[in-house]
């Protein structure tokens, strides 16, 4: 049975996925609205010719607090354009009363309608909020929380699922304490949104029952397969594109040796003494749900992962992760700087260069699990 681990250090995580939406870059639109209306009134009053008027730019400021701001103060802008475009042009006098009036009526149209425009955005930024987080929510739920631990390893590390309009990931994980020693999945649903979610609580649930049930990871693994065949079926029924899963699926007992199977997943790091590097797993196999377009069955692999070392597993969302620029995460190169602090730290400091490396932006799920053998 997994349970949380006693011994693993119990730091706060980022919670990304589900953390408020930080606000606007620009705090008060309106303090810029009332600046913006400076130089349009000076210039307004510094030219001599009366056939030239700025002032009536000023009804288009309002739309720039609807676009970012609040309700409020989309309605404070409009109100403080109306009171300076009433006093300019009272002090500078339009050709007619007719023209002045054209203007202020135009003024008052505009203001009311870039308010309903920010009531309906604001509204509209709410019920994507709240489906985004009731996506990351489910997406949570069927995870297993970190970190856990079994009689050979303890499992810690930071998942980050993205939330962003509808590219909540599918990045899935899980650690299996069974009578043929600890199985551990690590994968990544094809494609994102709630379908991707669908998809990988079929590869759990698979992997929960098949890793207690089945003797060798090769049997585990076709179990995987007929899981997300079943499911690709069931989509196709109902009209949702088919999916497969890219897995790392891991047995790990009393032995010095591990075994894996890969199924098109990234390959783990080992971190212990001697340089990091990619585990050499031989060619990965085809994703789960696409085993009939491959030529040969998928094998295992064995790797040496002695007592006190540590294998990092990440996603692509890591891998494939690109700066404004275009270039990727360079991982090997940042592990080797990374490596040499606390394991259990390894995982956080890896997100947050990781996020300096994108600037911030996570358009995939960000997972990186640490795998520390105790036994």
């Amino acid at each position: 049975m997994s349970f949380r681990a006693p011994d693993a250090p119990q730091r706060p995580r980022t919670e990304r996925g589900v953390e408020s939406l930080p606000g606007s870059a620009v705090r008060a639109p309106t303090a810029y609205v009332v600046a913006l209306t400076v130089p349009i009134v000076l210039l307004e009053l510094a030219i001599d010719d009366r056939t030239v008027r700025l002032a009536p730019l000023l009804i288009l400021l309002p739309a720039f607090p609807a676009a970012i701001g609040t309700v409020r103060q989309t309605a404070y802008a409009a109100g403080w354009v109306l009171i300076v475009l009433t006093g300019v042009l009272l002090y500078r006098p339009l050709a007619s009363w007719g023209n002045f009036v054209i203007i202020m009526v135009v003024a008052a149209v505009l203001g009311v309608f870039c308010v309903l425009t920010c009531h309906v955005r604001i509204r509209r930024e709410q019920d994507l909020r709240r489906v985004r987080s009731t996506a990351v929510a489910l997406q949570r739920q069927m995870l297993r929380p970190l970190p856990v631990l079994t009689d050979q390893v303890i499992v810690d590390g930071v998942y980050l699922p993205v939330e962003e309009d509808r590219l909540v990931g599918g990045d899935i994980y899980e650690a299996v304490a069974s009578p043929y020693g600890t199985r551990l999945l690590f994968g990544d649903v094809q494609g994102k949104g709630l379908p991707a979610i669908g998809a990988a609580f079929a590869a759990l649930g698979a992997f929960r029952e098949a890793a207690l049930r089945e003797p060798t990871l090769t049997a585990l693994v076709e179990g995987l397969e007929r899981a997300v065949v079943r499911h690709n079926a069931f989509a196709q029924q109902t009209g949702e594109p088919e999916r497969f899963v890219t897995a790392l699926v891991l047995g790990i007992d009393t032995s010095a040796e591990t075994q894996a199977v890969n199924c098109g997943h990234p390959p783990p790091y080992l971190l212990h003494a001697g340089p990091v590097a990619p585990v050499p797993l031989g060619e990965p196999g085809v994703p789960l749900g696409l085993a009939d377009l491959a030529s040969r069955p998928r094998t295992v692999a064995w790797f040496p992962f002695p007592t006190g070392a540590t294998l990092l597993a990440c996603s692509d969302g890591v891998t494939e992760a690109r700066n404004t620029t275009g270039a990727f995460y360079p991982l090997e190169e940042r592990l080797k700087l990374l490596a040499d602090g606390s394991p259990w730290e390894l995982a956080g400091s890896l997100a947050d260069d990781l996020s300096r490396h994108t600037a911030g932006e996570q358009r995939d799920d960000i997972t990186a699990l640490l795998v520390r053998r105790v036994a």
